[in-house]
């Protein structure tokens, strides 16, 4: 009698876009404590570690130059360059986490969305909407922990971010953070 094997069934990709405020990252966290099947994926950056920053769970850290090999090398689903810094989502290990059934997040910007759709026709997309312009405003300000010219730079990239919502195959508003994580 022969043993039949099943292969585990491979999981979703799952990008997930947003203006800064919106709450990608809370929303993302409270449906990982809700669904174990899914990861939220660790991007590499050429970046120096900040404090509280944790090798391997905050962040893959190389040097400028591993970073670039890695570009030559196709070894990213996406990346980009920001403040004279590498960020980028490693291919492997995604694709490894996918072939064993897990569901993986990938919360970035819409520039990096567009890169990964185009490699990956089968990715879910979301927009995580903010409920309203005006509480997106009253949550960029009120970090409080940046110049005010900063907070109206992110709001006025954020406005013109919010337009791209229609590239995206559901859009969720994040009004309450129960019904935006039970929605996604």
């Amino acid at each position: 009698m022969s043993k039949i094997i099943k292969q585990k069934e491979r999981g979703s990709l799952i990008v997930m876009s947003g203006p800064s405020g919106c709450g990608k990252g809370t929303v993302i966290q409270e449906f990982l404590k809700k669904h174990k099947d899914a990861w939220l994926s660790i991007s590499c950056t050429s970046r120096a570690p900040r404090p509280g920053d944790v090798p391997g769970e905050t962040y893959y850290f190389i040097t400028r130059e591993e970073f670039e090999e890695k570009i030559e090398n196709a070894e990213f689903l996406e990346y980009a360059e920001y403040n004279k810094n590498y960020y980028g989502t490693p291919k492997n290990y995604v694709e490894k986490l996918l072939n064993n059934g897990k569901n993986v997040f990938l919360e970035i910007e819409i520039e990096g969305a567009r890169q990964v759709v185009e490699k990956m026709k089968d990715a879910i997309t979301i927009y995580l909407m903010p409920p309203s312009i005006e509480e997106l405003e009253r949550r960029i300000r009120g970090r409080r922990s940046e110049p005010e010219e900063v907070g109206k730079e992110r709001m006025d990239k954020a406005k013109r971010e919010i337009k791209s919502y229609t590239e995206y195959k559901y859009v969720v508003y994040n009004d309450s953070l129960e019904k935006a994580t039970d929605e996604i």
